[in-house]
């Protein structure tokens, strides 16, 4: 940009400046956090972001290894972010913004162009006056000096080619300059060997118009490059890169989710590099300990002296004390940055009871040097307890990363490559070239083969296919495909060839946005892990020390005063030691990770089934509030309906001609949105032009637009009144169109026989439209639409669940009454306007009552919001889409009933999962405590208490893992029919 950018003054004179600075308030950053065991680690992460001045929100998955900060960037770095959370003891690296699928929230672009041909003030008036005009163009300021022009503008409305081509048709000169635009990329490279490639790069992307900002890291053979997307596309990055180092170099999208699975791969192999190094060491002390000295000749040779200590003695103190220092270096890490921030978890109660059997043998060691007098040392219990645990850890690591698989399974749904079809001069296909498929750049041209994946969302220009969807949308039957239809990148070609046009690339993808809402899920925490985490950093760990201490020291002062016979103590041991192993045992035996692991491995297990079930779930809180759920509201048009109203009756009441009564009508309607507006102008437009067109469907489509662009009347004043319908003026008389209502308010006096022959439309389960030409009635249109197959089972299989349905439309109540009779509803509340909709769910909430929505339009998204459970439906607009927790993806309200199943299935699992782990500490510290002692005479080894609290875990995320078994319920199994 230059240094003076020209809208400045254009947001100050608009009041667009504050608002500017409050668009760049907030960022986003996501960091890959590594060394966390237990949710008392994502507290510490949470409390150290948190304490940094700037930092709006954060949020730490444990089984992601992610944290998600919202941060402002005035006051906040990302590097203060990072130092945090190594402050707080703990590995940190910024994941980069590729690698976040997380689709990006549509802003004002703002860009900049060269204009050439400019003279005078005049020019500059009229280059900014035409800008001004141009649909999607927020403001325009342009610099006669510097032939500069500076446009805001809504990519999603208007593109800069757009811009240029306005301005050179007003007898001007454009080119495009800059954008405010901005996007980060991550490259591997291949090639980048020596000092020399790295400079040939460095001359490479110095030279590129468009690049911002590069970073080599020759190292690990990166290049990190911040770019303007409106200025250079990746490819031709990429392209670049191979061209100018005459094929040297070469350069590939790192894929986003490779890295986090060889973290994950990094972390299992770590874990048993430490698991087989503590087994190899404690092996031999365990030996030493129990089975040497059986073996006589083994026996005396440990027994010789070396200096004051037998031989058997040193050599199980030299290999423990690698076992516990340096194999359990990680333990005495993670325990110091827990207690470094104020809280408890795990590795604190393993670092006690190791380190107290260890600190105990020694001291015992070094005693029974000096002294004669040899007291039993515990050497193989610290040993063996670290192994143990390390043994647990593994299997955990193993577990956990299958509570992923969803994630990966969708990640793996995006082909690695796609075939690129180019032209020549003369807009002919010539040429075929594969390419990354994270290359594809929106407008390609793709060729997708029979058996092959369609690389990205777009539309078909040539051929004729099936694709299987059922990876995205869980509809298990193929779905046709022709030109215009449009397909999702993801998804499997089965039959012919096909041409598409890459539409949405990236993160704009569905498959993205389906990975985004899971990602997100996975990340959010359910109220009872909050509650859960709480437990287990601030009251569990510090209640097992006291219980620990409280063991030590009534078995000690039991045993002082002779309340229990010498004969329970072994000969070769003491009061103290027989107290101090049942304190260790309980101190090691107490697992909290079973508590912290709970729900976020349930959840994250839900989340992805949700997804192969076309049910994307976006958090840990709306799962759980499913589960209670006593009401569905459900919108009419759309959602119980199929959304694909047609007009069935057109009658006019007065002398007005029907073909001339149906060309006012769709002229008044082709302005508006409304489903019920365009099967008005689809109907007038069948009237006039059947059998007047071209067969083929590309035919109608390509002339479609041209003619009613000429057929229809002129329009002035048009206006939509929500819940109403529309009003305008047509050759200077007004036009109104729409319900009862609008009609009466009006002063429209509708007479008898329209009155008449209305409700007997509304008593069919039609919806009348009425129509006043200059105020006075002239007809009325009958429109239906019809209910979706599955509608009433749905409402039926609900109320088998104890749900109460209940049906919300802004439509007349007799039309209401006959869909929601037909469908089965018996509350209704009709002619409802959109922003009256969340008031009936407020309503519905007042006695406590947990409230779910159904909807799919923008006039749903107030409601939606106001839920307690908002569910989309898929085909729905992208604002409702936004203000829902759920969104079903298959357009198919059976999801409903799947929705609210897998809720309670999850929860009813979460609370086996506490169950699991409460009991287990609740029985298992009083028998490690020696409850049973007096009665049974056996004692719990702290090692094997060591491995009870290791598998105790393990056991939690395999029943987590259980959820990957859950299915669909069958409507025949909840309506309880039986099928013959």
């Amino acid at each position: 940009m230059e240094d003076v950018r020209l809208l400045d003054s254009y947001d100050e004179e608009m009041g667009g400046g504050a608002a500017a600075a409050a668009a760049g308030e907030e960022e986003e950053a996501h960091v890959r956090v590594t060394g966390m065991t237990c949710s008392a680690c994502t507290s510490a992460v949470e409390g150290a972001v948190s304490a940094r001045r700037g930092v709006r929100r954060v949020a730490v998955s444990l089984l992601q290894n992610r944290a998600h900060v919202v941060f402002d960037p005035a006051l906040l770095k990302v590097e203060d972010i990072i130092e945090a959370i190594e402050d707080a003891g703990f590995d940190a690296e910024i994941i980069p913004d590729t690698a976040i699928s997380q689709p990006k929230a549509q802003k004002t672009l703002s860009a900049q162009f060269r204009i050439g041909g400019m003279t005078c003030a005049n020019c500059v008036n009229s280059v900014e006056g035409i800008l001004k005009k141009l649909s999607g163009v927020k403001g325009a300021v342009v610099a006669l000096a510097t032939s500069l022009g500076e446009v805001e503008y809504d990519p999603s409305v208007i593109n800069k080619d757009e811009i240029v081509e306005a301005i050179e048709d007003a007898g001007f000169e454009a080119a495009f300059l800059q954008s405010s635009e901005q996007d980060k990329i991550l490259l591997g490279l291949t090639g980048l060997h020596t000092e020399r490639d790295v400079n040939v790069l460095h001359d490479i992307l110095k030279k590129m118009i468009g690049l911002r900002q590069f970073d080599v890291n020759a190292m690990v053979s990166e290049v990190e490059i911040i770019f303007d997307p409106e200025a250079v596309g990746l490819r031709s990055i990429v392209d670049a890169i191979e061209t100018g180092s005459n094929g040297r170099l070469k350069a590939h999208v790192q894929n986003p989710y490779a890295r986090g699975a060889s973290n994950d791969a990094h972390e299992a192999a770590k874990m048993l590099h430490l698991l087989r190094s503590s087994l190899f060491l404690s092996i031999p002390v365990f030996f030493i300990r129990m089975v040497c000295p059986h073996i006589p000749f083994i026996r005396s040779i440990l027994m010789m002296h070396c200096g004051p200590f037998h031989m058997g003695d040193l050599l199980k103190w030299i290999l423990v004390s690698i076992v516990q220092f340096v194999v359990g270096k990680r333990f005495y890490i993670a325990a110091y940055r827990a207690l470094r921030h104020g809280s408890t978890n795990m590795d604190v109660l393993v670092v006690l009871g190791t380190t107290a059997s260890y600190v105990y043998s020694v001291c015992a060691l070094l005693y029974g040097a000096f002294t004669g007098f040899h007291p039993p040392i515990y050497f193989e219990t610290s040993a063996m307890i670290i192994t143990f645990v390390l043994f647990g850890k593994y299997l955990e690591v193993l577990a956990k990363g299958k509570t992923s698989d969803a994630i990966k399974k969708l990640v793996e749904l995006v082909p690695a490559t796609a075939l690129l079809l180019l032209k020549d001069k003369e807009g002919k296909y010539t040429e075929e070239r594969e390419i990354d498929a994270l290359l594809v750049q929106p407008g390609d041209i793709l060729k997708v083969l029979p058996g092959s994946k369609v690389p990205a969302d777009g539309v078909v220009v040539w051929g004729t296919s099936h694709v299987n969807e059922s990876m995205i949308t869980g509809e298990s039957a193929s779905i046709p495909k022709e030109v215009s239809s449009a397909v999702i990148g993801g998804t499997m070609n089965l039959h012919g060839v096909l041409h598409i046009q890459g539409n949405k690339v990236g993160s704009e993808t569905v498959l993205s946005q389906i990975i985004s809402l899971v990602e997100t899920a996975q990340m959010s925490k359910a109220p009872i892990q909050k509650f859960a985490d709480y437990v287990v950093a601030s009251i569990f760990v510090p209640i097992v020390i006291t219980l620990s201490i409280i063991t030590f020291l009534v078995w000690f002062l039991c045993g002082w005063v002779g309340a229990y016979p010498n004969s329970w103590i072994s000969g070769t041991s003491n009061c103290f030691v027989f107290s101090l192993m049942f304190a260790i045992a309980v101190v090691v035996i107490a697992c909290p990770c079973a508590l912290g692991l709970a729900t976020p491995t349930a959840v994250m297990v839900a989340t992805g089934v949700g997804a192969n079930h076309g049910v994307l779930v976006k958090g840990g809180d709306a799962l759980e509030r499913a589960q209670n759920v006593n009401y569905v509201i459900f919108d009419k048009t759309g959602t119980l309906t199929q959304g694909k109203a047609v007009v069935t009756t057109a009658k006019v009441f007065s002398g007005m001609d029907l073909g001339y009564f149906l060309k006012l009508v769709a002229s008044a309607e082709a302005s508006s949105e409304h489903p019920l507006a365009k099967a008005i102008v689809e109907y007038a437009f069948h009237f006039h032009f059947f059998g007047k067109l071209p067969t083929s469907k590309n035919g109608i489509e390509q002339r479609k637009e041209e003619i009613l662009s000429r057929w229809l009347l002129q329009v002035e004043d048009f206006s939509a009144l929500p819940g109403k319908g529309v009003q305008c003026l047509i050759n200077g008389k007004r036009v109104l169109v729409g319900n009862r209502t609008l009609i009466t308010e009006n002063g429209v006096n509708v007479p008898p026989e329209a009155e008449n022959f209305l409700v007997d439309l509304e008593l069919n389960a039609k919806t009348g439209i009425l129509v006043s030409y200059d105020d006075d009635f002239v007809g009325l249109m009958g429109i239906t639409d019809p209910l979706k197959r599955e509608a009433a089972v749905v409402v039926e299989g609900l109320k088998k669940m104890g749900v109460h349905p209940v049906m919300l439309t802004g439509d007349n109540w007799r039309t209401a009454k006959a869909v929601a009779k037909e469908v089965g509803i018996e509350d209704v509340r009709a002619e409802v306007m959109p922003a009256g909709k969340a008031d009936v769910v407020r309503s519905l909430q007042k006695d406590g009552s947990i409230v779910a929505m159904v909807g799919d339009g923008i006039n749903d998204s107030p409601a939606l919001a106001a839920a307690d459970v908002g569910m989309a439906i898929g085909g729905g607009t992208d604002i409702a889409i936004e203000a829902a927790d759920y969104v079903l993806v298959r357009n198919n309200l059976e999801d409903v009933i799947t929705a609210i199943d897998l809720s309670r299935k999850t929860f009813s699992r979460i609370r086996w999962n506490y169950f699991f782990a409460m009991a287990y500490n609740v029985v298992a510290i009083p028998v490690a405590a020696g409850a049973l002692f007096p009665f049974t005479r056996l004692q719990m080894p702290p090692w094997l208490a060591g491995a009870c609290m290791a598998f105790s875990s393990v056991s939690v995320v395999c029943s987590s893992l259980l959820l990957r078994r859950y299915r669909k319920p069958r409507l025949t199994t909840v309506l309880q029919i039986t099928v013959e």
